[in-house]
């Protein structure tokens, strides 16, 4: 079997319609626990490849998806750049924070650092081990939300963020292009070790209005899309520009993605009328649905798959499946899904 999810990002017409989920590898599996409660932390997790692998694998060995997205943190790139990182249980990650000119002159210059090394080997275990007709997927997180963690020192709040872009002073701007350069190596790594795909995250993307979002998100995610396929011209792109409404259209146009990840308020098919031609979706169903199961789910899922045609459709979520989901909640899902679109395996 063809890998349907590079066949949608890249025009084609997919065998079936690709499902992947975001944090498909996570804490609603036992077996996810089990090698959590084995790497001591989720920090530590993330930098032992072996067992990176081992998670990244866990899904596709419970569930026939299209796709494997590497099992990894997007502050992976400040972690690397030389700032302190910790992820405290019940409040997420903590890092030291960049807040001036001294800050960024600060941070580090090391080419292929240890941090990059340690999910380049991740990747390559993956490969090793996936079925021939999943295709895998690398990611970043996009400049503006990784940014908004650098200065902030943690994601709850982003107050000092978005001041730093408003006033849009020379420590920021060079903080920006230094995470579009790291950004950039980083995931041509990535795609070395075998990523057949990228997704970038901006995860903070619907704090910015009008010219800061054109500045702070449409651009940086523009320079990296560039500069990864000044190397890797084949590699396809998916964008996540989460909470930006009916604005995936022009993120789209001005980053070269060829698809865009939708968060569930928004309807799919009404971005995908607005999207240039070839360019596809990827979502939306409501993880709150997936948890809750049942006719909802079945309903949700058919209702997605309706809507919107599966060659210019990725099925994902509109964010991540949530911790307690049971896991034959997304057996149930697969088989919607598959049973609409014609029982194709």
């Amino acid at each position: 079997m063809a890998k349907a999810l590079l066949d949608v990002l890249t025009g084609k017409a997919p065998e079936r319609r690709p499902v992947w989920l975001m944090r498909q590898a996570g804490r609603y599996l036992p077996e996810y626990r089990a090698v959590r409660q084995e790497a001591g932390s989720f920090l530590d997790l993330c930098y032992r490849p072996d067992l990176a692998a081992e998670v990244t694998l866990q899904p596709l060995r419970r569930y026939d998806f299209d796709a494997a997205i590497v099992f990894a943190d997007i502050l992976v790139v400040p972690h690397a750049l030389g700032l302190d990182l910790k992820f405290v249980e019940n409040e997420g990650p903590v890092l030291s924070t960049v807040r001036d000119m001294a800050g960024v002159d600060a941070l580090g210059t090391e080419r292929g650092p240890w941090q990059y090394e340690r999910v380049y080997e991740t990747l390559r275990g993956v490969k090793a081990g996936l079925p021939g007709h999943v295709g895998l997927i690398g990611f970043c997180g996009a400049p503006w939300t990784v940014a908004s963690y650098m200065i902030e020192g943690r994601g709850s709040n982003r107050a000092l963020a978005l001041a730093a872009a408003q006033a849009n002073e020379m420590w920021f701007r060079s903080l920006m292009q230094r995470l579009v350069e790291s950004s950039v190596e980083y995931l041509l790594g990535q795609v070395a070790a075998g990523a057949e795909a990228l997704q970038i995250f901006d995860s903070w993307a619907g704090d910015l209005p009008g010219e800061l979002r054109q500045r702070c998100v449409h651009e940086p995610i523009a320079a990296i899309v560039r500069g990864v396929r000044e190397v890797r011209p084949e590699i396809p792109f998916i964008v996540f520009g989460r909470g930006i409404g009916m604005g995936h259209a022009e993120l789209a146009r001005a980053t070269g993605a060829n698809a865009v990840s939708v968060e569930q308020d928004v309807a799919l098919s009404d971005v995908l009328a607005s999207l240039p031609e070839g360019v596809a979706v990827q979502g939306n169903l409501a993880p709150e649905i997936v948890m809750g199961g049942g006719v909802s789910l079945a309903q949700g899922a058919r209702e997605i798959c309706r809507s919107v045609p599966m060659d210019r459709h990725v099925f994902n979520l509109g964010h991540g499946i949530l911790q307690h989901t049971p896991p034959e909640n997304v057996t149930e899902l697969l088989k919607v899904i598959r049973e609409h679109d014609g029982g194709k395996t």
